[in-house]
């Protein structure tokens, strides 16, 4: 893969972006008068950008927290090699209370292999979503891993 090479405007643009957007009424009309652009050149820069895959999507964050979700599992899961574990995937991660669905490889004594970052209002909700998922995809074997502190939780800052 050949590293993207980005002009000023767009490294200004996307600093501004990577954060939150202005809070106001026209966000990008405000980061347009930031770097000397219109807005709609601001606007065309950003969907230059999605077009050539160099940003997959833009959208907001719901604090998950602060929207009455305050508890939440990481769940391990053990998909079978028989079992189609990209439409398991999809299945799962089409839950609203699903965040985060990855697949990685398993290794030694940890079988697992698809991860869920599940929310919910209560341990007990959570764990409704798993036996749920589990009925849904016949994937039994798996290891909820509930969050007890944030540590850390920040958006990957790349300019």
């Amino acid at each position: 893969m050949t590293p993207v090479e980005f002009s000023q405007q767009e490294i200004e643009v996307l600093r501004i972006v990577q954060a939150d957007l202005p809070d106001s009424q026209s966000p990008f009309a405000d980061i347009a008068s930031r770097v000397g652009l219109s807005e709609n050149e601001v606007l065309d820069l950003l969907r230059g950008l999605k077009e050539r895959g160099i940003i997959r999507r833009f959208g907001a964050t719901l604090r998950h927290q602060q929207a009455g979700y305050g508890h939440n599992a990481m769940v391990a899961w053990y998909v079978e090699q028989d079992q189609d574990i990209s439409h398991i995937g999809r299945t799962m991660s089409n839950r609203p209370e699903i965040t985060h669905c990855y697949q990685r490889i398993n290794c030694m004594d940890w079988p697992y292999n698809l991860y869920t970052m599940v929310h919910g209002r209560s341990p007990e909700h959570c764990c409704r979503v798993v036996q749920e998922l589990a009925g849904e995809t016949g994937v039994n074997q798996f290891e909820m891993l509930f969050s007890y502190r944030e540590l850390k939780k920040t958006s990957m800052r790349y300019f």
